[in-house]
């Protein structure tokens, strides 16, 4: 008789994945309650993905957040918030999939802290200078154009780091 191997997600990469959605929610509510609709309702999805190891579930969740963010930002003037929405919500999902793959590959048994903490560590990084690249932009070159001109350069940059990792 063969025992079927545990796969449960990584505990410290779902951890650290809800904690960006919460994070992408947070500020994104500061902007309405669009956006603190959709972003609840994407922390929940979220919670279930990593949960249960359902990259549906994930997916969905952070594609809710990320609506609350753009939602968020296009009916409010603070691109200060739309920022670390988007940023949040991007990580929430690369950390979500990492759990589940961390999960599916090495089981909750090994030891991965320190892999974990580098995927995470890096992706932050390559977010917020991601994001802080894409502010600047805003910031010197939009001569005076609306937050819609952010949230468009933002959706671009998710697109085409989404191309990217395929």
């Amino acid at each position: 008789m063969s025992r079927e191997r545990d796969r449960s997600p990584a505990r410290l990469s779902s951890v650290l994945s809800l904690t960006a959605g919460a994070v992408a929610w947070a500020t994104s509510a500061l902007t309405g309650s669009l956006a603190l609709a959709a972003g609840g309702a994407g922390v929940l999805v979220l919670l279930v993905g990593v949960v249960l190891g359902s990259r549906r579930g994930v997916t969905l969740g952070a594609a809710a957040l990320l609506v609350g963010a753009l939602a968020g930002g296009l009916t409010s003037d603070a691109p200060h918030l739309l920022l670390p929405g988007v940023m949040g919500s991007v990580l929430a999902w690369d950390l979500g999939e990492q759990a589940i793959n961390v999960g599916e590959q090495l089981g909750p048994a090994a030891d991965t802290t320190r892999l974990e903490a580098t995927h995470a560590a890096a992706s932050t990084v390559v977010a917020v200078g991601g994001g802080g690249l894409g502010y600047a932009v805003y910031l010197f070159a939009s001569g005076g154009q609306p937050v819609t001109a952010l949230v468009f350069l933002l959706v671009a940059a998710v697109a085409l780091t989404s191309a990217l990792r395929n």
